[in-house]
C-alpha cells in the first residue's frame, strides 16, 4: 500500500444542504459526476458527499448515528489568522463552532467546527508542519 489518502467520503442526510455548505466554504463541485453524489477536488485528495444510508449499505454496516463518529477531518492553515477566518466562514456557511480557536498544548492555534451534517473539522496552524505552495503538508 502506498502512503496516501485518495478520497474521503462523508455520509450525509441531506446532500443538497451539504453541497451548499461546502460551496459556501469555497470548494468547487465537480460537474462531471453529479448523480446522487458530490465530489470536490481538495489538492491531491477528493472529498466525496454521498447519502449516509447508501454509504452504510455499500460498506455493509448498520446506518446508526451516534453523538460522535470517532473521526475528524483537518484543515491546516498557513497562519493563525487564517484559522480564525476559516472558522468564521464555516459559521457563516451554516456550520457550528464546536471549539473556538485557542492555543494548543503543542504550541499552535486551532479550533473545531462541524458541518451541516455534524462532521467535525479541525482547523489548525501548526508552524512545525510546513505547507507547500500546492497545499500539501509535510511532517517534521
Amino acid at each position: 500500500m502506498e502512503p496516501r489518502i485518495s478520497l474521503v467520503t462523508l455520509g450525509v442526510d441531506d446532500l443538497d444542504r451539504a453541497v451548499r455548505f461546502y460551496e459556501a466554504m469555497g470548494l468547487k463541485r465537480n460537474t462531471v459526476i453529479t448523480e446522487g453524489v458530490a465530489f470536490f477536488q481538495m489538492g491531491g485528495v477528493v472529498l466525496g458527499l454521498w447519502s449516509r444510508e447508501q454509504l452504510a449499505a455499500d460498506a455493509g454496516v448498520a446506518n446508526g448515528k451516534g453523538a460522535f463518529s470517532g473521526m475528524s477531518l483537518a484543515y491546516n492553515t498557513r497562519s493563525e489568522a487564517e484559522v480564525d477566518d476559516v472558522l468564521a466562514k464555516a459559521e457563516r456557511a451554516g456550520g457550528r463552532i464546536v471549539k473556538p480557536a485557542q492555543r494548543a498544548f503543542w504550541g499552535g492555534w486551532y479550533g473545531y467546527f462541524s458541518d451541516t451534517e455534524g462532521h467535525l473539522w479541525e482547523v489548525a496552524h501548526n508552524p512545525d508542519f510546513p505547507i507547500a505552495e500546492d497545499g500539501s503538508i509535510s511532517l517534521p
